[in-house]
Order: structure tokens, then C-alpha cells, then sequence
């Protein structure tokens, strides 16, 4: 008889902010992104952005636990925005959800979308209006599934 994972949700701590990078770097590995295309220094780079998203944008990992080893992570922060914001907090206050991982032998049993939704939570809390997050392919049915709707973003490679 199989026995079912339990899964456990929690906040990450300051001093799992390591292993969050971590799962950043291999999020993109496993998205088919060569190491030569990720710059050597991703690690200072990755806590460097998450001490200041904590400090100005209100930054929160969640760690998925099982069979007590962490299995997975997500992050989430209020958006910076990409141009001047002019509209007010009441009507666009976004969230943005990133680097959602989960450690390959335990993917397909939930652990994303259970993470998603603490991480929408969260957002929540901070009284957002809209959550944003860009999805790899692999993830892109997880998110349509828990209501996220295909966004208008455009874009057009230089390279």
C-alpha cells in the first residue's frame, strides 16, 4: 500500500534564503537555460534582490516540507512596476508571485499550486489587487487551473 506525502507549507526563514536562490538557479536549468547563460555570480545576484525586495516590497518565501526535507519554494513581493506608477493603491496594487520550484521526484502531487496559493495568501493580506507571475510551459496549466488568466505581454527577440 502506498503511503500518501504529507505536504507541510510554512514561511521561509531569513537563513533559507540560500537554498530559495538555490531553487531560482535550478528553475532556470530546468527551463533549458544553458549555465553559460546565467552569470557566475547568480547567487550574490539572487540574495542581493531578495534582501532589498524584504526591505522596500514586502518579500515572503514559502518552503514546501516532506518527508522532512524541503521539496520545494516560492516568493512572492509586492510589484515594483516596469514604468511610473500614477494609478492609485486602491485600484492597481499588484502582487507578483517568482521562482516557483519543486524538487524533480516530487513534482505532479500539488506541491506547486499549494505553494501558489499561499503565496496568492499572502498577497492577499497586503491588500493586493491583481497577482502576477510568469509561468514556463511546464507550469502554465498549474496556474490557468487556479484562475490565472494568459496576459497581454509582448515581446519581440533582438538577439
Amino acid at each position: 500500500m502506498l503511503r500518501e506525502t504529507i505536504i507541510n507549507i510554512r514561511p521561509a526563514n531569513i537563513t533559507e534564503d540560500t537554498l530559495i536562490a538555490r531553487h531560482f538557479y535550478q528553475m532556470w536549468r530546468d527551463n533549458n537555460r544553458p549555465p553559460d547563460s546565467i552569470q557566475s555570480n547568480w547567487l550574490e545576484i539572487t540574495l542581493k534582490f531578495i534582501y532589498q525586495a524584504r526591505q522596500d516590497l514586502y518579500y515572503q518565501a514559502f518552503i514546501a516540507e516532506a518527508d522532512s526535507q524541503i521539496v520545494g519554494s516560492v516568493s512572492c513581493q509586492l510589484f515594483a512596476g516596469l514604468y511610473p506608477d500614477i494609478i492609485v493603491e486602491s485600484y492597481r496594487k499588484y502582487g507578483y508571485i517568482w521562482g516557483v520550484y519543486v524538487e524533480p521526484e516530487y513534482r505532479c502531487q500539488g506541491i506547486g499550486k499549494k505553494l501558489t496559493l499561499e503565496a496568492i495568501a499572502y498577497l492577499k493580506q497586503l491588500a493586493c489587487t491583481r497577482v502576477i507571475l510568469n509561468a514556463s510551459p511546464s507550469g502554465q496549466s498549474v496556474y490557468t487551473n487556479l484562475g490565472f488568466q494568459p496576459s497581454n505581454a509582448m515581446e519581440f527577440d533582438l538577439i
